[in-house]
Order: C-alpha cells, then sequence, then structure tokens
C-alpha cells in the first residue's frame, strides 16, 4: 500500500516556513562570544526538523543543503567551534536560500541551486572538509583504483517509526543510489492479524551495500532516524581490483535477526524519490491556512450550542398555537437569536484575527542588513506586537510597510558622523508601534531623523508644476505632496529606496485596503509615518442613506457629521461646483444624483440632508435625501462578481435582499472631478478663490 505523500506537502512548507523564522529570530539575537546555549539548540533543532522533513518528503536538494547547515551548528552547540560574526551571516543567507528553495519547491518549479552550492563550499571550508589536501588525495586516489568496500547494514525500526513522518523506502532508495544493494526483510514480528496495528511498523531489514562511498554517506542517510530505530553498519569486506581486503569495522547497536526467520527479497526502487508535484499557482502563494487558539475554538463551539438551543426554542413555538403568549415568547426568541448571532459573527471574526507580530518580525533582518550596508548605528523598537489585525489585511500591509522603514533608514536617519555633529546619539532608532483607535488599527512608522525637508518639497513642486509659487501651503500640506505619482526629492536615486519615490504607489496599496497614510515630520527631530486600517475588510460599520429610489452604504468611520443646510452659507465655485462654509472651512457639496446619474432625487439644498465626510485629510459633503438605519453588514467584491465601478468599493446584501453599493470615499471624490491622479486638490484653489472674493 503506497501513501500518497503530497497531502501532508502544505502542513511541511507551513512548518518549515515557521521554522526559518524561528531560526532568523533567534540569529538576529545572537552576539558572538556571548551565545546562549538554548538559543543555538532552538536554531539546531529548527534546521534538524527541516532537514527531517524535507527527506521524508524526497525534496533532496533542501535536504542536503540544510545538513551542512546543521553540522555547524551542531559542533557551536558542542563547543568544539566558537561562533564567530561570519557564522551568523553565514547562517542567516542561509535560512534566505533555504526560503527562496521551499517556496519554488511549494509552486511545483525547478529550484536554482546556484546559490546553495555556493553557500555549501563556503560552509564546508569552514568545517575543513574541501581545504584540507588529504580528503582531495583521497578522492584521486578512490577514482584512479576503483576502490569499492561491501557493508552489511542492519535496520530494526521501533514500532512508532510511522508516526513521526518517516517512510523506510525512502531510505532503501537513497541505499540504492550509493551503489550495488541487496536486500532482505524479516517478518518475525509480525504479529497475527487479530493483533496487527496498522500504524506500526514491525518489519526489519539486512542490506548489503557494495559502493565507493564512505560510511559517513550511510550514517547519512539514517540519521534522522538514529533515535526511532536500531541501526548496525558493519564494513564486511572490499575490492581492490580482484583482491579481497579484510579489513572489518563492526558499529554498535547491531540488529540480531532471528536465524530461522526467511528473508523477503526485496527489489529497491529509485523512482519513489521524486516528490509528488504540490498544487500551488505562484512561489509567492498567500498562506491558504491559519492557526487558531484553542480558546476561540471553544467560544465559537458554545456560540453554536447557543444558536442550536434557540433554534429548537423557536420550532417548538412555530408548532402552537399562535396567541399572545406565544406572540411575546416568539419575540423574545427572536431577540435571543439576533443576539446569539451577533456573537457568533464576532467569534468567527475573532479566528481570522492575528497579532501584528506576524509582520513585524520581518524587520529586525531588515533593518539589520540595511543599516550594515548603509554603514547606520539603528535600533529597532517594536511596540504593540500584540495588537490584533485581520489575517487578509495582515498580508497586504506587509510591501507598504517595508517601503516606509527602508525610506526611515535609507533617507530619515543620518550618519554616525552628521548625528554626532548634530548633538544626537550615535545609534539611531526606528519605532513600529500599533494600537487600536475606534474601529482601527493604526500603525506608526517613526524614526528620529533628519525630518523631512520641506523647503526642499516646495521648490521641487514648484518645479514640477504640482502647485504655483502663490500657493500658500502649510508645513504638511507640503508634505503630503511626496504622496503624489513620481515625485521625489532624492538627489540621486539610491538601490534601497528614495523618499517620495514610489510612496504614492504605498498610499494606493493603503487605499485599497481601506485604509489612510499620513505623514508629519519636524526638521532635525524626525518623521513618523501614520497607517490607519479597519480591523477587517470582511465587515463594515455602515450608514445607510437614500438616494433617490437607491439605497447606499457610507462607512461609518468616514463620517465627521450629518446636518442640514444653511443656504446663506453655500456659495457657488466656477459652473456646477457648490461648497457650503462649516466653522472657517470650505466643504465642496457632492450631488450623488448627479455622479450616479439617478433621476427623482430631492435636489432643493435646503429640503436635503448633507454628510460631511472625510478621506486622506480632505473633506467633502454628500447630499441625499435621507439617512436611514445604521447596521453591520458584509462586504461583497463588486470586481469579482461584477466588474470594477468607480466610486464603489464593495456591496452587500440587505435585509430585504436588495443589493447595496457601498461609496468609496476616496475614490467618489476623484470621480467627481476634485481630485485628479497627478495633480494638486483643486479644492484648494477653490479655498483661495473664496477668500479672495
Amino acid at each position: 500500500m503506497s501513501i500518497d505523500l503530497s497531502q501532508f506537502f502544505e502542513v511541511f512548507f507551513e512548518e518549515s516556513f515557521e521554522g526559518l523564522d524561528a531560526m532568523e529570530a533567534e540569529l538576529l539575537n545572537l552576539v558572538p562570544g556571548e551565545e546562549d546555549l538554548e538559543t543555538i539548540n532552538t536554531i539546531f533543532r529548527a534546521a534538524h526538523s527541516i532537514k527531517g522533513g524535507s527527506g521524508t518528503f524526497g525534496f533532496s536538494a533542501v535536504a542536503d543543503f540544510t545538513h551542512v547547515l546543521e553540522t555547524l551548528l551542531d559542533q557551536i552547540r558542542e563547543g568544539s567551534r566558537t561562533l564567530t560574526a561570519e557564522h551568523v551571516n553565514l547562517l542567516l543567507k542561509s535560512v534566505d536560500c533555504l526560503r527562496a528553495l521551499l517556496r519554488t519547491l511549494q509552486a511545483e518549479q525547478q529550484p536554482d541551486l546556484t546559490e546553495a552550492d555556493e553557500l555549501r563550499v563556503k560552509f564546508e571550508e569552514i568545517l575543513g572538509m574541501r581545504s584540507k589536501s588529504k580528503v582531495v588525495q583521497q578522492q584521486a586516489v578512490s577514482n584512479e583504483t576503483n576502490i569499492k568496500n561491501t557493508f552489511q547494514i542492519d535496520f530494526k525500526p521501533h514500532h512508532h517509526l510511522f508516526k513521526t513522518g518517516n517512510e523506510p523506502l525512502y531510505m532503501i532508495s537513497e541505499l540504492a543510489e550509493l551503489g550495488e544493494l541487496e536486500t532482505q526483510a524479516f517478518q518475525d514480528d509480525v504479529p497475527d492479524i487479530t493483533n496487527l496495528a496498522p500504524e506500526d511498523c514491525f518489519l526489519s531489514w539486512r542490506f548489503f551495500l557494495t559502493t565507493d562511498k564512505e560510511q559517513s554517506c550511510i550514517e547519512e542517510i539514517f540519521e534522522w532516524v538514529e533515535d526511532d530505530a536500531d541501526i548496525a553498519i558493519t564494513l564486511c569486506g572490499g575490492l581492490f581490483g580482484d583482491e579481497e581486503i579484510t579489513t572489518t569495522e563492526t558499529a554498535t547497536a547491531v540488529v540480531e535477526p532471528k536465524k530461522e526467520a526467511e528473508p523477503i527479497p526485496v527489489k529497491p526502487t529509485t523512482d519513489t524519490k521524486k516528490p509528488v508535484p504540490v498544487k500551488a499557482t505562484t512561489a509567492n502563494a498567500e498562506s491558504t491556512s491559519i492557526r487558531v487558539g484553542i480558546d476561540k475554538v471553544d467560544s465559537l463551539i458554545n456560540m453554536v450550542g447557543e444558536l442550536v438551543i434557540t433554534q429548537a426554542m423557536l420550532s417548538q413555538l412555530g408548532e402552537q398555537e399562535i396567541t399572545e403568549a406565544t406572540i411575546a415568547s416568539l419575540q423574545e426568541g427572536l431577540a435571543q437569536l439576533a443576539h446569539n448571532t451577533r456573537d457568533l459573527q464576532e467569534n468567527v471574526m475573532r479566528i481570522r484575527m492575528l497579532p501584528i507580530s506576524f509582520v513585524f518580525s520581518r524587520f529586525p533582518r531588515l533593518v539589520r542588513d540595511i543599516s550594515q550596508k548603509l554603514d547606520k548605528q539603528v535600533e529597532l523598537k517594536l511596540l504593540g506586537e500584540q495588537t490584533e489585525l485581520d489575517k487578509t489585511v495582515m498580508e497586504k500591509l506587509s510591501d507598504p510597510m517595508v517601503h516606509l522603514v527602508r525610506n526611515s533608514l535609507d533617507h530619515g536617519l543620518e550618519t554616525v558622523d552628521k548625528r554626532v555633529a548634530a548633538g544626537k546619539d550615535p545609534v539611531g532608532t526606528v519605532t513600529l508601534n500599533a494600537f487600536h483607535q475606534g474601529g482601527n488599527i493604526v500603525i506608526e512608522i517613526m524614526d528620529d531623523g533628519q525630518g523631512l525637508n520641506t523647503q526642499k518639497i516646495r521648490e521641487k513642486a514648484i518645479k514640477n508644476g504640482l502647485i504655483s509659487e502663490n500657493d500658500d501651503l502649510n508645513d504638511n500640506e507640503i508634505n503630503e505632496l511626496i504622496f503624489l505619482p513620481g515625485f521625489s526629492t532624492a538627489d540621486q536615486v539610491s538601490d534601497l529606496s528614495g523618499r517620495g519615490v514610489g510612496m504614492d504607489v504605498v498610499r494606493r496599496n493603503i487605499e485599497a485596503l481601506s485604509g489612510s497614510v499620513e505623514v508629519a515630520s519636524a526638521p532635525g527631530i524626525g518623521s513618523t509615518f501614520t497607517i490607519r486600517l479597519p480591523l477587517t475588510l470582511a465587515i463594515l460599520d455602515g450608514q445607510l442613506v437614500k438616494v433617490a429610489q437607491h439605497t447606499y452604504i457610507i462607512p461609518l468611520i468616514s463620517i465627521i457629521e450629518s446636518l442640514q443646510i444653511d443656504i446663506s452659507k453655500v456659495s457657488r465655485v466656477g459652473k456646477d461646483l457648490d461648497v457650503l462654509r462649516l466653522r472657517d472651512e470650505y466643504i465642496p457639496i457632492l450631488r450623488l444624483y448627479n455622479i450616479f446619474n439617478h433621476k427623482g432625487a430631492i435636489e432643493t439644498l435646503d429640503r436635503t440632508l448633507l454628510v460631511v465626510v472625510e478621506s486622506d485629510n480632505q473633506k467633502v459633503g454628500l447630499l441625499v435625501d435621507d439617512l436611514l438605519s445604521q447596521q453591520q453588514v458584509v462586504i461583497k467584491s463588486l470586481e469579482a462578481n461584477y466588474q470594477k465601478v468607480d466610486g464603489v468599493s464593495g456591496a452587500t446584501i440587505l435585509g430585504d435582499g436588495r443589493v447595496s453599493l457601498i461609496i468609496d470615499i476616496s475614490g467618489l471624490i476623484k470621480l467627481s472631478g476634485l481630485r485628479k491622479p497627478g495633480s494638486q486638490e483643486l479644492i484648494i484653489e477653490s479655498k483661495a478663490n473664496l477668500e479672495a472674493s
């Protein structure tokens, strides 16, 4: 009976990536000369698990590479080798190499072993496996004289071997690749059918291998089952041309199969080592699984139990005759059902929530590598790592954060000399902070560097025609210009980042998550980029509004206030833009019935309501016929089910079965013409015209 191991591949890849993350985190904590033994052991165990798993599943490229890495770690933890900074850097590069190999295998592609081979050579040089001329001479002698030895290998697995995920057939296949293999299987320990446990291993084997390889190559095959089997390797004899060599070496733990046992000949196969293709599309495919705490599962099960009880009660009421008493009980049951449904919804959403430490964990390595490359001293502070965020949002948040952190390191923080000259600590600080605020999660990327050069930004914006010299902009408005496409104040293009280059992409990616990004800066003190995101992309608190005969949903988080319009404070700008003066601010009025081309809406301003909303520090007023209820809605992708619609971020189904569109505030502003891509907002121009008049 053959087992389809491909069903376990995704679990193997997921656990391997977690092991690599753990290795990287512990390696970053290592200080040569002050290393902690437990840290070394943690790194070693992660490497050992990856090697064992990859060998079991036939990923020999990963197993072979991890073996030399593991050998170095084993010597360090045993104290026979001293850890150096070179070792740490090499191990970190190996983590990156292993991650790339696993991602390629996960995507069913042939891995490129160039980097792995280069790193393997460096490991072997450190371990003395390449530099010694003795090894080269032995290999030359072996090639010239064609020495072959015959080994007897007794292999008796413990009964629990299969439960550790190991498969003897793969080991037999690897032995067959070393030379000529004769195999005997012994079944004397196999119980009768009534006592047979299919999950246990009762067979043992004796192999005779004639090979020109050394004994260490054989030991390597059985290395990851040495604690789960009795293994004995004996050098029976060798052939030097036609002359027999009588030298014999015997290892420990020799298996003594019973004399009367009838050996069953087994013909080894070599094709079983090939891994079954993994079902994956791309090397960077997003994780399709999530680990959930048992407390969340228990809570979910309790909620389902409450729902079952409520459903049974309502079913019983439905079978009774309708009276005033049953109506009251029915109303009570429906209220209980609504309460249970809301609790169930909240518990289901909690399952998707993960601590943001999953994103933060990649930055210690990033900061270390970049600071070394730039010859800067940097301390990374991580705050609020246990703040939870929806898994979908988290996966798409990583790239924008990487870009912002690179900017802080490359252009925000000064070099050591400049910091000392400015009276600062020579070690710069980058701080990542996450916390909840209302229905949002707020992430701050702060540095204590030189800050944004506001004057330089203004001059570059005037030069590029983004603003004119007469525009009266405060420092915050000038700093916001760095988010315009292609805007940069960098004198030279850096391979790491360029403050302003790609910042429009950062904002666009965050806006795609229904979030926003802002920047605050003080010369000589530092800069702070603030990202605000919804906790989840699946559920939205919304305000239902009526426009003509249609119902739209405005995200509650975007609404500042709702009010009746005072006609005396409304002015006309241009041909068709009305603005409302509200507490010394000019709020452009957007008529939704015009934007979405609806007929029958109320057009008289004093008979309608204005919903003031904000997006990217820009306020506008949405003209609606009426305000309806507020409710939580489940967001459905309009683009996936229909097509992309400008000014609309998604859709939902209301309680009466009708489809309602969810308004995208930022997209609506662009659609109305108040903000055009690549140009400064026209609202500023409108404000200047009003003040001039």
